[in-house]
């Protein structure tokens, strides 16, 4: 019997969907609209390196055989093509017909070429000559054998011609990143004005080309296959294969051409046929192309106003003011739960721990990191303090290669131990372990999380930190490392379900045992908060739960595949979505289990990839009080009325609304207002703590 199964990219235009709904909002301050707006841009970049760029490899290799959904990969990618134009179309209608206008009210003006008067005519003039002329390097067009044209750059085609020449000739003027995409205008206002840099460029292209005229340009950028992968069975160099990986994807095949749709006919079609590009490929903008690079505007100084309101992150009241964070993991363990809590705590330990004289040995797992890290500079500093450094650093994190690549080689100079993954699998645990010599006894302190080792995306995203001292967890610490470095198996674990031959099993076991309690009619429920669910596993063995009358809530932020609402398969299923100024980021689990409750915090999501084909980590929590806080993080979500959607059977998406009455609640809102009660009970606990004086002999 086949399950409802809904495309997994289709369903990801739908989370997408969600996110540029809040740029629609017109509650939303402007520039945060600008924000939503950029990021729904940036997704799409990705969407369309990876997924559309792997499907568009399935069909070119010839394969018709549909996927779970019933869908083959040519349909596939008619009907996101269908999806997605829709979607460029809004986004621009957005911009031009809302944000623009917006903007300028405010001060914030994007300027044309006609709209510069003399004055700013020549201080842009003076900004090409000094700063962007240097940085330009045109290619010209000959159409048997073209040039190559760099990915994810905005590029100007030119036609040229000359007295001297009886044919146009083309050229394409890629435009460098470092240069920006929004050059300052000065202004007799107090407000920003701003050129776009390939509308300075095209006024001055002239001077590139000198006894030519510019008869006509456009502009466009292309989008290439991102979804190429290293082989690292038979690799003798992994970094060596990932530096040529990152070349070949600059240039690799074609999966979006974006264009301006004011492009002149003949101008559009040798930009086509430089990149290759067929009519499927083609997406003509109404407006300029790379609407990521919007978010220069979204943190633009000076208008704070226009933005939200700051949330500081609130220190935990678990950690004692200035307290050593290794004497306080020894007396009980610590339940983050970021951004509304600080992530300082985690670069406090292994500050600590690198100039610590107890401390031996720390090991970690490095996926995605900051560009300036804290980390990294303490693992560093460690190393040189002759600590054994262990860094386990995934060269496979995509777009994030190059750094890690980096990264790596910082390390090893300072003389830590590299290992860069496992072979044939993706490491995305989030573990770190340190090893303290106490009392003649060496004592295990470990970091196991649901997000990256990023101070930076700590401030943004949602997870949970939990941080322990237990000789179980630290066991089974070492039991990981052991395994990921010694390139053994993940096996003898007393506390930590690793993925991908326990984790599974383990939530399959779980999903199981509450779909064995309602057929006996005792209570059974499943609360999920995942990113993504899409494993068919999974998916089928909750809809025989929902058969069976297990009450399951879903809070999945992005992709899901499941169908709920069917009365077959799903009717006691209920799937969410919160989209807010946060990204939810978290993987939370919790099965009833007669009452018992079994929680679990985990890096991976309820994917196939995540559960069969990385390295991964589920964490049971134990400790009563952090199990209650974390049931109760779980259910608040489902509370909300203002950031929440519901999705529908067809896999589209409802914004729940308040009942007549009903109190506005937004669970982001919530936990920060929460965090911030908590930090100022404790603040107010010790300002009444009184310390006796105790007088000097």
């Amino acid at each position: 019997m086949s399950i409802p199964y809904l495309n997994r990219e289709l369903s990801w235009v739908e989370f997408n969907q969600r996110v540029l709904n809040e740029a629609l909002r017109e509650d939303l301050p402007l520039l945060e609209k600008v924000k939503f707006l950029a990021i729904t841009a940036s997704n799409l970049d990705e969407f369309f390196q990876v997924r559309v760029g792997g499907l568009m490899l399935m069909r070119r290799s010839g394969r018709k055989t549909p996927d779970t959904s019933g869908m083959t990969p040519t349909k596939a990618l008619s009907a996101l093509r269908h999806r997605l134009l829709k979607m460029t179309a809004d986004q621009y209608q957005l911009l031009q017909n809302q944000i623009v206008p917006a903007l300028e009210k405010c001060g914030i003006r994007p300027l044309r070429a006609s709209q510069l008067n003399i004055e700013q005519q020549a201080q842009l003039g003076a900004t090409f000559s000094d700063l962007i002329f240097p940085l330009l390097t045109p290619l010209a067009v000959d159409l048997e054998n073209p040039p190559l044209v760099p990915a994810m750059q905005i590029i100007i085609a030119c036609r040229l011609s000359s007295k001297s020449a009886s044919e146009p000739r083309y050229v394409l003027i890629p435009l460098p990143d470092t240069l920006g995409r929004m050059v300052a205008v000065s202004n007799d206002s107090n407000g920003h004005h701003f050129i776009l840099i390939e509308d300075l460029v095209t006024i001055h292209a002239g001077q590139l080309f000198p006894e030519e005229s510019i008869d006509a340009t456009t502009v466009f950028r292309v989008t290439r296959n991102g979804d190429i992968v290293v082989e690292d069975d038979d690799s003798i160099d992994l970094a060596n294969e990932m530096e040529g990986m990152l070349t070949a994807r600059k240039f690799s095949d074609t999966v979006r051409l974006e264009i301006r749709a004011d492009s002149p006919r003949e101008l559009a079609q040798i930009v086509k046929l430089v990149t290759q590009a067929t009519p499927q490929e083609v997406y003509r903008v109404q407006g300029p192309p790379g609407l990521s690079h919007f978010m220069e505007l979204a943190s633009l100084a000076g208008y704070e106003h226009l933005r939200d309101g700051d949330w500081p992150a609130q220190n935990s009241p678990s950690i004692p003011p200035g307290a050593s964070m290794l004497d306080t993991l020894a007396e009980h363990d610590v339940l983050l739960f970021h951004p509304y809590e600080s992530f300082e705590p985690v670069l406090r330990l292994l500050e600590e721990a690198a100039v610590d004289p107890d401390v031996v040995a720390i090991k970690q797992v490095l996926y995605r990191t900051a560009r300036k890290s804290r980390i990294i500079d303490a693992l560093i500093l460690a190393a040189a303090n002759g600590k054994n450094v262990t860094a386990l650093v995934e060269l496979k994190a995509r777009f994030d290669e190059a750094r890690n690549l980096n990264r790596a080689d910082e390390l090893q100079r300072a003389g830590a131990q590299i290992v860069y993954g496992v072979k044939g699998l993706k490491t995305h645990a989030k573990i770190c372990l340190i090893i303290r010599r106490e009392s003649g006894h060496f004592r295990r302190y470990v970091h196991l999380g649901t997000g990256n080792y990023n101070e930076s995306t700590a401030k943004l995203y949602t997870d949970i930190s939990y941080l322990t001292s237990k000789p179980e967890y630290g066991h089974d610490a070492s039991i990981f490392f052991n395994a990921v470095t010694g390139r053994s198996k993940l096996l003898r674990f007393m506390r930590l379900v690793p993925a991908p031959n326990a984790m599974k099993r383990e939530l399959l076991d779980r999903i199981a045992g509450e779909t064995e309690r309602a057929k006996q009619d005792l209570p059974a429920s499943i609360i999920g908060k995942v990113n993504s669910l899409e494993d068919s596993d999974i998916i089928h063995a909750l809809y025989l739960a929902s058969q069976a009358g297990v009450k399951i809530r879903l809070n999945v932020r992005g992709i899901c595949c499941l169908k709920p609402g069917d009365p077959k398969f799903s009717k006691n299923i209920q799937v969410i979505s919160v989209i807010d100024r946060y990204l939810e980021h978290a993987r939370i689990f919790y099965f009833h289990q007669g009452g018992a409750g079994a929680v679990y915090i985990s890096s991976a999501d309820w994917m196939n990839r995540n559960l069969e084909k990385r390295v991964e980590l589920m964490i049971p929590i134990e400790e009563p009080a952090l199990k209650r806080r974390l049931i109760k993080i779980l259910e608040a979500y489902f509370q909300d009325n203002s950031q929440a959607s519901s999705m529908l059977p067809d896999g589209s998406y409802a914004r729940l609304a308040r009942a007549k009455g009903q109190k506005l609640y937004r669970v982001q809102q919530h936990f920060f207002q929460m965090a911030k009660k908590a930090a100022k009970a404790r603040e107010h606990e010790l300002a009444m703590t009184f310390e006796p004086h105790i007088p000097a002999e």
